[in-house]
């Protein structure tokens, strides 16, 4: 149904997911707002693929390091709550704004076990998820596309395309400057 991928998760898992929720909450959490290197190093610390100048802000959620991977200069903002069981790629100069969530997992509800899914999420280089988006598991988000405010993509959008809506759509095509 979702063309996602069951999940189960290990002990090892847990307790590295556990260890990182210290980390956050005592070094991450409280540094001042432009210690990005010392929270890129963290994050590094526990297998993000971190790009250089890349900043990710100390009210940033980031529920698994180990399974994600942001582009150089990318940016995540206080607010944000990356939930990533599985993959979630950020590209180069994406920017990832207050309070958006991508979201890369959820439960078959057709199943009696209610079992957990997810599947990658990849936003393009220079992509803009605009405040309180939320980003399903399995899309991508096209290099440049920028996603409006409070907007809910549950499929691919197109690179250079601005879309918003619930659910989101391609609202118009652009060019850069």
């Amino acid at each position: 149904m979702y063309g996602g991928s069951r999940s189960t998760f290990s002990f090892r898992n847990r307790a590295a997911r556990q260890a990182w929720n210290v980390v956050w909450l005592l070094l991450f959490r409280p540094t001042p707002r432009s210690f990005h290197a010392w929270r890129r190093f963290l994050l590094r610390g526990f297998g993000a693929r971190v790009g250089a100048g890349a900043h990710v802000y100390a009210g940033a959620r980031i529920w698994a390091p180990w399974n994600l991977s942001i582009g150089r200069e990318a940016g995540i903002a206080d607010g944000a709550d990356v939930y990533n069981p599985q993959r979630i790629e950020i590209g180069e100069y994406a920017v990832i704004s207050q309070g958006a969530y991508l979201c890369g997992a959820s439960h078959d509800y057709t199943s009696w076990d209610f079992p957990l899914v997810s599947a990658p999420i990849v936003v393009g280089a220079r992509a803009w998820i605009a405040a309180r988006a939320i980003v399903q598991m399995g899309v991508t988000i096209g290099e440049g596309c920028v996603v409006g405010a409070g907007s809910v993509v549950t499929r691919d959008m197109p690179a250079w395309t601005v879309c918003a809506g619930v659910p989101c759509r391609p609202i118009r095509p652009y060019v850069r400057k």
